[in-house]
């Protein structure tokens, strides 16, 4: 049986992680924020500066060849704002990640205790029901395990695409515009 103590310090513990996640939430909203408010201002002095630039276009040729110019900057600053878009919210879910795994690992250290001691005062000639529970709790452990894991390879290749994607995109109006 848990004490009051340990019942009040596991709830203030859970508030602190609470209030830790919530601000990573907000430091995650706040450069996304940001992220949009630079591309914005960006596009916004961009626009600018090519309707300057078509105004003083002589000929449909010179248009043409502006046109063709503007393709390889957008696609490589579509591919920057996405990589850092990603990698925004990678971080920011890297932080719950983090945050989930050590509230789980702390989950499953007082389980495994309390299953010690429910073992320990178990009545004679439970031995069995005590082997099936414990073995269920290694059977759990190990599902929770390989979850992570997938859960792992799927982010890796997930990062893997992204990247190659990106490479891509940048590449695609380069190689268009050697021909």
């Amino acid at each position: 049986m848990m004490t009051a103590e340990q019942i009040v310090a596991s709830h203030k513990a859970n508030v602190e992680t609470l209030f830790g996640l919530t601000a990573k939430a907000f430091e995650g909203v706040e450069k996304l924020v940001e992220l949009n408010l630079s591309a914005a201002k960006a596009a916004l002095d961009e626009s600018a500066n090519n309707t300057q630039a078509a105004l003083s276009v002589k000929d449909a040729q010179e248009l043409l060849a502006m046109q063709a110019n503007l393709f390889q900057p957008l696609a490589e600053k579509t591919a920057a704002y996405s990589r850092h878009l990603y990698d925004i919210a990678s971080g920011t879910g890297n932080e719950f990640t983090k945050a989930f795994e050590a509230q789980s690992a702390a989950a499953q250290k007082q389980f495994a205790s309390l299953v010690e001691t429910a073992t320990q005062n178990a009545p004679a000639g439970s031995e069995q029901a005590v082997a099936m529970m414990k073995g269920a709790v290694t059977a759990a452990n190990s599902a929770y395990e390989s979850v992570q894991k997938a859960v792992k390879q799927a982010t890796d290749m997930a990062e893997s695409n992204l990247a190659a994607v990106t490479q891509s995109v940048v590449a695609t109006p380069k190689a268009a515009k050697k021909k």
